[in-house]
């Protein structure tokens, strides 16, 4: 017998969410305390086809099936109905569950039907609930009142818990896809680290190492040298790696919004700020923040970074509420920070926190022969850019290439490689194969040598000037002139002293030694 009382008690239970329970399935045993039953079904409308959400007392494949409205005299009648609805016991419609009682096999006997339609505020129908008992009369004490209400009670129930599914597959949706843009966006630009001299072997080996920590790292190095990319590698092998990695350049901060980028303002909190924004840290709280050109950094700033680092505490601007953030910390500086500490311009504290793992990017003049590497890659991307079949670098245009200090590093190259390609396709556009020469490239080796040997304090070979003709010559053959060459040239200007030769060319002695053998260059001692 349901009464106020009992009413009440089941729109309590149902107003209570709970978490650990399928909402579907709460609503299916708040009804089953309600009005005991043998089976119970609830169902929801999915076109003309009623689909189950929750079941009890029927086979577990039920959940599986799909009942098309107008095949089922019973559902489509309950469907069709604006109250609930009690099936005589001898009712001839044919029920849609029979076989799949659970206590019963086989074809259910004369049994007690219930079905209420469950409406939206709009009076759209959102599904079916039905009941079903094996005693006959199980439910003839039912008031239509009674069962009206009920009916209302579970329809709110139904319409708030399809309205949380929509919400949770709509967010899961935008999580995925905002994963997907992220990672989109990280690999758009490629994420490898191109190299094979020591220097970066030694990066990469500590870029796995630290990754696969919560450490905040600071990425040292010249302009140029590729340190977003390692802070995209570093996050990309994380744990972090399907939340956002926030970019957030300290160089370009005005210092009077240098708080609201970091940790975003309240609508009105000042002069312009007309709807509430988010700051980088909210955007980055799951995964990582890079903070490019931290040396730059207001000194101000510096000590509310501290904080957030010690604490994970943010506060908006304009607002009284101390929030927390999970995010990872990655900050690169083409700066000493230890000079900046010494001379005042930069917190010890915050240096400190900020290098707990500093990683260093070796300059591209200290990397040996990653040059030519890094060249093949940006031939192949300035290719597909600019739409060129076939692009390559000629013999000459490969040694001038490594005789040059790069003072801009990467980037430097990666610009000169586009700009010469440029040139080069204007020059042959009917050609099959467009060719960089060293005329495309507009480097001036002679006007940097002095520059880069007082800049890096090192001693470097000087310009080449030896020309080679490599129209006939196989790469090989032109490698080693140009080998030959450069080691004659370097012998005589250190007095055919081997070990001076050897320290200037970065060589081993004993291997430039068996290297000038080979190629036939007569071997003097120095006394």
């Amino acid at each position: 017998m349901i009464n106020n009382q009992r009413l009440l008690n089941t729109a309590l239970a149902l107003a209570k969410m709970n978490t650990q329970v399928e909402p579907f399935q709460q609503l299916i045993d708040c009804i089953q305390q309600l009005i005991p039953s043998d089976a119970i079904a609830l169902l929801t409308l999915q076109g003309d086809v009623l689909k189950p959400h929750a079941i009890d007392g029927l086979t577990p494949d039920t959940l599986g099936r799909r009942f098309v409205i107008n095949e089922h005299p019973r559902l489509q009648a309950i469907c069709n109905s604006t109250h609930p609805l009690q099936f005589a016991h001898d009712c001839p419609m044919p029920d849609p569950y029979d076989g799949l009682l659970k206590a019963k096999a086989g074809d259910i006997p004369v049994h007690a039907c219930l079905g209420m339609p469950l409406f939206d505020d709009c009076e759209n129908l959102l599904g079916v609930l039905t009941l079903d008992s094996l005693n006959a009369s199980a439910f003839d004490n039912l008031s239509l009142e009674h069962l009206a209400l009920l009916g209302a009670l579970c329809a709110a129930h139904l319409h708030t818990a399809l309205q949380l599914q929509q919400y949770q597959s709509h967010a899961q949706h935008s999580s995925a896809l905002v994963q997907e843009l992220n990672r989109e966006a990280l690999t758009r630009d490629g994420v490898e680290i191109i190299g094979q001299s020591p220097a970066m072997q030694s990066l990469k080996n500590d870029i796995k190492l630290v990754a696969a920590s919560e450490f905040s790292v600071l990425i040292q190095g010249d302009t140029g040298v590729g340190k977003e990319l390692v802070a995209r590698n570093i996050h990309l092998h994380s744990k972090r790696s399907e939340k956002p990695l926030i970019h957030l350049n300290c160089a370009s901060l005005p210092e009077n919004l240098a708080e609201s980028e970091f940790f975003g303002h309240a609508k009105g909190a000042f002069t312009g700020a007309e709807s509430a924004r988010q700051g980088k840290f909210q955007l980055a709280d799951g995964g990582t923040l890079f903070l490019d050109e931290i040396g730059e950094l207001p000194l101000a700033m510096q000590s509310k970074l501290l904080r957030v680092l010690q604490s994970g505490e943010i506060q908006t601007v304009g607002e009284d509420e101390v929030k927390y953030v999970d995010v990872r910390v990655i900050a690169a500086t083409n700066r000493n920070l230890k000079n900046e500490v010494a001379e005042g311009r930069f917190r010890a504290d915050l240096y400190h926190r900020l290098s707990v793992y500093p990683l260093i990017v070796a300059p591209l003049s200290e990397r040996e022969n990653d040059v030519i590497l890094l060249a093949g890659y940006f031939v192949e991307q300035t290719a597909r850019k600019l739409a060129i079949k076939q692009l390559k670098l000629s013999v000459e245009t490969q040694l001038l290439l490594t005789q040059y200090n790069w003072p801009g590093n990467v980037r430097e190259l990666e610009h000169v490689i586009s700009r010469a390609a440029l040139k080069a396709k204007q020059q042959q556009w009917q050609q099959a194969i467009i060719t960089i020469t060293p005329a495309h490239c507009d480097l001036n080796l002679t006007a940097l040598s002095h520059h880069d040997s007082a800049k890096h304090h090192t001693t470097s070979a000087p310009a080449l000037t030896y020309p080679i003709d490599s129209h006939n010559l196989s790469l090989k053959q032109a490698t080693d002139t140009f080998t030959h060459h450069l080691i004659s040239q370097q012998l005589e200007q250190h007095d055919f002293n081997w070990a001076a030769t050897a320290r200037t060319l970065h060589v081993d002695r004993a291997n430039l030694v068996r290297l000038a053998k080979r190629l036939g260059i007569a071997v003097k001692k120095s006394f």
